[in-house]
């Protein structure tokens, strides 16, 4: 699977480099109609080869992931820019297309809002997916652009309101522009990737995006404030907890971003201080602010709430999850399974290195990181291989690694240790 090296990212500088600033057929109307819609149908049922698509959403200011604005273009058709607002349901759309490829860059992060509105595509081809498979070490879309085609996109509205109405006309003009090379961007990616000899294994890895199922809710969500590692005890944990619930449910209610109603800090903050009343918890300073004023006696009852908690109902320091504990403590807990997890790191790495791709994109981490905390009583080929079939790793993975993995999970017996070469690191111990 030898192939050559990813080329280097081109200079901004450089004069060859072209900066796009409009689209070459002009921004097209908003589609925000039934009839609208139905010519958009018409056009693209009629258009030919794969069809680019992306979306726009407005994490940081929605709760919400929806799509608020869908892009795509297609030889023959052009681009179209549809508001989901206006136009909720576009499975007309989406039955026309089914025949071809549709072309979208960090498929994992648009299709569940795709779906969400009707569009459910047969057959993907991801262009970011595709840049790490080939290699490049810069995957973003302005990246690939530039070191694939030599063009530069503007990326300034990225992170942009995109439930705004009506949507600015600069903003319309970038998202016109992502589609706008997307497809030239896959045909140069597919060549790239059939001269190193990775398409068949980059078609599978597209497959398996496509088809992945929703991503289950995390456990214990509110674990992931940001500065809680700073809080010690389980009734601290507990008023975190509270606070988190009472602002995600207000957050959920009204639609906007959880961050944009009261921020981690706030809430570290008022654990900390532990206020004795609203008024107390109006002191912390980060609490003066109107917006936060507004809804003190929430966040204060939430704060009752666990204070009044028995220890029994008190959450654990860690949660109980039903995975491996976090790599950086497995040393504490289980020595001889860190080194395990070292060996096969040290593998991935090596066999990720030789085929000059991510090693996360060779063997999913948390995969490796159950095979090495539970591996098979019997490590060979073909329970490693079991195993990592069972954690949804696709044929390719499984026939790169399943053997050199089987080789190295036995642990060294003991017995046949002496003490002064137990104590000695294994290569590759540093990154467990």
């Amino acid at each position: 699977m030898a192939g050559q090296a990813a080329a280097p990212l081109a200079s901004t500088a450089d004069p060859e480099v072209e900066l796009l600033l409009t689209p070459r057929g002009g921004v097209p109307p908003v589609t925000e109609t039934a009839a609208a819609l139905a010519e958009v149908v018409v056009r693209f049922a009629a258009g030919t080869g794969p069809i680019a698509v992306d979306a726009e959403r407005a994490s940081g200011y929605r709760y919400s992931q929806r799509a608020y604005l869908v892009q795509l273009r297609r030889a023959g058709a052009g681009s179209a820019l549809i508001d989901p607002i206006g136009c909720p349901d576009l499975s007309q759309l989406s039955a026309v297309l089914q025949d071809d490829e549709w072309v979208l860059h960090a498929a994992s992060q648009d299709l569940a809002c795709l779906i969400e509105v009707g569009l459910a595509p047969a057959r993907i081809f991801d262009t970011e997916l595709a840049g790490r498979l080939a290699g490049f070490e810069r995957v973003g879309l302005g990246a690939m652009v530039e070191n694939v085609l030599g063009l530069r996109l503007e990326k300034g509205h990225s992170a942009a309101d995109w439930s705004t109405r009506p949507l600015p006309d600069t903003w319309l003009v970038y998202a016109a522009l992502d589609v706008e090379v997307l497809l030239e961007l896959r045909d140069a990616l597919e060549d790239e990737l059939r001269t190193q000899g990775k398409l068949e294994l980059a078609h599978e890895e597209f497959e398996a995006v496509r088809v992945a199922p929703a991503v289950e809710p995390r456990t214990d969500p509110w674990r992931r404030t940001s500065g809680i590692h700073r809080l010690r005890s389980r009734r601290q944990l507990a008023a975190v907890r509270s606070m988190w619930e009472a602002r995600d449910a207000m957050a959920r209610r009204r639609d906007t971003a959880p961050g944009r109603i009261l921020p981690d800090a706030a809430i570290i903050a008022a654990v900390t201080a532990a206020p004795a009343s609203a008024a107390a918890l109006l002191e912390v300073p980060v609490f003066r602010g109107r917006s936060t004023r507004r809804h003190v006696d929430t966040w204060f009852r939430a704060l009752q709430l666990a204070a009044a908690l028995t220890d029994d109902q008190l959450p654990l320091p860690v949660s109980n999850g039903d995975g491996p504990p976090a790599a950086n403590r497995w040393a504490e807990r289980d020595p001889v399974a860190a080194k395990r997890l070292a060996r096969v790191r040290a593998v991935v790495n090596d066999l990720a290195a030789q085929l000059r791709l991510p090693p996360e994109n060779l063997v999913q981490p948390e995969a490796l990181r159950r095979l090495a905390w539970t591996p098979p009583a019997a490590p060979t080929e073909q329970s490693v291989a079991a195993r990592l079939r069972a954690s949804g790793a696709r044929p390719w993975q499984v026939h790169t690694v399943a053997a050199r993995l089987a080789e190295v999970l036995p642990d060294p017996d003991p017995v046949a240790v002496d003490a002064g070469a137990a104590d000695t690191p294994l290569a590759g111990d540093e990154g467990a």
